[in-house]
């Protein structure tokens, strides 16, 4: 891949130095001004575009960009502080950060302008070259609703992605490498680059690492996934067959209050759920009042019994989900298939062995995988119901029993305000999440063998 880059810049820089060297005056003028090859040519639309770009991209630097650019390296050095009971304001960590990598990506998109500018004048140069005539200013406008009316489709999406997306993870990124925590807050306690310290904290073991705590909340996060997705999955398949079998009556009546889960928001049912199995819930009153049991049982107080509990009323969530995919991916398999083979003699098991389960796995096998994925980062269930809780004095930064990955990162980010660590946390969730993604999706059967159920 790097063997790939390298080459292909090497070509690139190569065809910069051909531009140069076998342009005219026109072509050789714009790798200095944006656009002014076109302007020269007629080309008023393609020309003015560039050169908008040009004088927008150097005003913001030199205006605003480049006072934040210039203090990059430190986050700032003078604090906020009083004189005489007048506020002097003084550096701020976050926007120098902030509008610092701003003017960063500022100067790599004024890069690839540039060299969109010279190619597009090469071009231009090229055409004229062989006694063929440039798209007039009314076709390149027009183009714009016709061939080229996937980039105004486009645009504002991928600047909203960019801005809304892009842009605040690496930001996160950037965090993870400050010291930013709630000692350390703009403008009157700025923040400061610490280099990898971060992440030696947190696979550091000891009374002040965070190793012991993060590999127990990442178990417990991989266990959670794992039987999260697998127990719906097959119980949600389970019930799509018995619903679809042959002889079952009421079966609009069972899908309906199955669906009735899904209708109900899970704030709400969530939520119902967590103070029935609470301490003084009514699941241990009535218990209690019948005489079943002497003392309250501690459902979230306990921790294995708190993680069997989450498990298992995920399943009352995720079973209505895989019901209504399995039913209708049930409904597409030929039906010549199952009688085939009970003329050959199989019976219900070794037909949902060899030609029901195979057929569901080829076919939901990246549904699957999105679900697993999902499941990862899972807030509402573990949050909704007992906030990751029990809390434990030997798990750092206010982790609980439960936690996953995700909700131990939301703690530190709004109960704690440790926002360096919860940058770390979330590069490591995406790279958990990315890294089992790629593994698992390689290994599907529908991605190895797309044909094989065609």
């Amino acid at each position: 891949m790097l063997k790939n880059f390298f080459s292909g810049l090497g070509e690139d820089i190569k065809e910069i130095g051909t531009t140069f060297a076998e342009g005219d005056i026109k072509t050789r003028l714009s790798f200095l001004i944006f656009g002014l090859g076109p302007l020269l040519r007629g080309q008023i639309v393609k020309g003015l575009a560039y050169l908008a770009v040009q004088i927008a991209l150097i005003w913001y630097v030199i205006a605003f960009g480049w006072n934040y650019l210039s203090k990059f390296s430190t986050l700032g050095t003078v604090v906020t502080h009083k004189e005489n009971r007048i506020t002097v304001y003084g550096d701020n960590s976050f926007l120098i950060l902030l509008f610092g990598l701003l003017t960063i990506i500022a100067f790599i998109a004024f890069i690839f302008i540039w060299r969109e500018n010279v190619r597009e004048n090469y071009n231009e140069q090229n055409l004229l070259k062989e006694g063929k005539e440039l798209p007039s200013n009314k076709k390149v406008l027009l183009s714009l609703l016709d061939s080229n009316f996937h980039k105004t489709l486009l645009a504002l999406p991928v600047t909203g992605i960019f801005i809304f997306t892009v842009l605040p993870i690496l930001f996160m990124i950037c965090v993870a490498f400050t010291n930013y925590d709630k000692n350390h807050q703009s403008p009157t306690n700025l923040f400061t680059w610490v280099g990898l310290e971060n992440f030696r904290q947190l696979f550091k073991f000891g009374s002040h690492g965070f190793g012991s705590t993060f590999l127990a909340v990442l178990g417990w996060t991989m266990v959670w996934a794992f039987f999260a997705t697998f127990i719906d999955y097959f119980l949600g398949m389970a019930v799509a067959v018995m619903i679809n079998k042959k002889g079952i009556r009421f079966k609009k009546l069972w899908r309906t209050i199955l669906i009735l889960t899904i209708a109900v928001p899970q704030i709400v049912s969530l939520l119902y759920i967590s103070k029935m199995f609470a301490t003084d819930g009514l699941v241990n009153g009535y218990l209690m009042k019948w005489g079943l049991i002497k003392s309250a049982i501690p459902f979230w107080k306990d921790p294995m019994l708190a993680r069997i509990m989450i498990i298992v009323i995920n399943i009352w969530i995720g079973i209505p989900y895989m019901m209504l995919i399995a039913t209708g991916l049930l409904m597409n398999i030929p039906a010549e298939l199952y009688e085939s083979a009970k003329m050959d003699g199989a019976n219900s098991v070794q037909m949902f062995r060899h030609i029901t389960l195979p057929y569901m796995l080829f076919v939901t096998g990246p549904f699957l995988l999105t679900q697993f994925t999902g499941n990862l980062n899972n807030f509402n269930v573990i949050y909704l119901l007992n906030k990751g809780g029990p809390q434990s004095m030997r798990m750092a930064e206010n982790a609980g029993r439960t936690d996953l990955l995700v909700t131990w990162l939301y703690k530190m980010t709004v109960n704690d305000t440790n926002y360096k660590m919860a940058a770390v946390i979330g590069i490591m969730v995406f790279l958990v999440t990315a890294i089992t993604s790629l593994v698992v999706y390689n290994m599907l059967p529908s991605v190895k063998d797309e044909e094989g159920f065609q």
